[in-house]
């Protein structure tokens, strides 16, 4: 298990190391190991700290968040809560995030900085969730989306329809993602703490194959039936 020190696990969970003494100050946040006078905090402390941010986000208040956190305590073994925790922060593949600036996110898609369209499409994919302002300097989530997004962009395809196409992916992915909860929530292996996090490490890798695999064999079928259409068009072309 990953050990930190106060300015390593806040920068690790991308707050402040003001805000984790607040959670700790709240109640929020289990106390750290002591090493002389020194705290030391692992990979649960990650979790919850993540967590607590996410619900943040979401609106909830710190009193709110304290309520939820006591009831789940009170219903189940602290170590389970924690490992639930950790289940559903984990980052559910090895990439991180990564940290540009704006002119160097413009570059990456051929834009000036100083031109009136990138200023749009700054906006649009920080409502996307694509990037995130971060101080003088923008957050990116998933660098690999962005690549992907270059690349198009550097194939001939113009940005608003890559934004747009994203956008409606993203509904896409959500959709499958709530039929995979859904199987879980129905067949009852979402109750208990420690139940739960076993199930949601498990489901990690079998949705990511089954996306995969639906997605290669979709891409097969539509790529052909394109060919197929082309090849009519011409040979109709070609008649007498």
């Amino acid at each position: 298990m990953t050990t930190y020190r106060i300015d390593d696990l806040a920068h690790a969970a991308g707050t402040t190391v003001r805000n984790v003494r607040n959670y700790q100050e709240r109640g929020l946040l289990p106390p750290p190991r002591r090493e002389g006078r020194v705290g030391i905090y692992d990979d649960t402390h990650l979790a919850r700290i993540r967590m607590i941010c996410r619900m943040q986000e979401r609106g909830h208040t710190f009193a709110t968040i304290a309520e939820l956190l006591g009831a789940w305590q009170r219903g189940a073994d602290l170590g389970d809560l924690l490992g639930l925790e950790k289940a559903l922060t984990d980052p559910w593949d090895d990439e991180r995030p990564e940290r540009r600036t704006a002119a160097e996110l413009l570059a990456a898609f051929g834009l000036p900085a100083a031109d009136e369209a990138a200023a749009t499409a700054l906006e649009r994919a920080t409502a996307l969730g694509l990037v995130r302002p971060d101080g003088d300097a923008y957050a990116v989530p998933s660098p690999r989306l962005l690549r992907v997004g270059a690349e198009l962009v550097a194939a001939g395809v113009p940005l608003d329809a890559v934004l747009a196409v994203t956008a409606r992916i993203r509904e896409h992915c959500a959709a499958i993602a709530a039929e995979f909860v859904g199987l879980a929530v129905a067949h009852g292996h979402l109750g208990a703490p420690a139940g739960a996090a076993a199930y949601i490490d498990r489901l990690r890798p079998l949705a990511q194959q089954a996306v995969q695999g639906l997605m290669a064999e979709a891409m097969s079928g539509v790529v052909e039936a394109e060919v197929d259409r082309r090849i009519a068009g011409i040979a109709r072309t070609r008649e007498p």
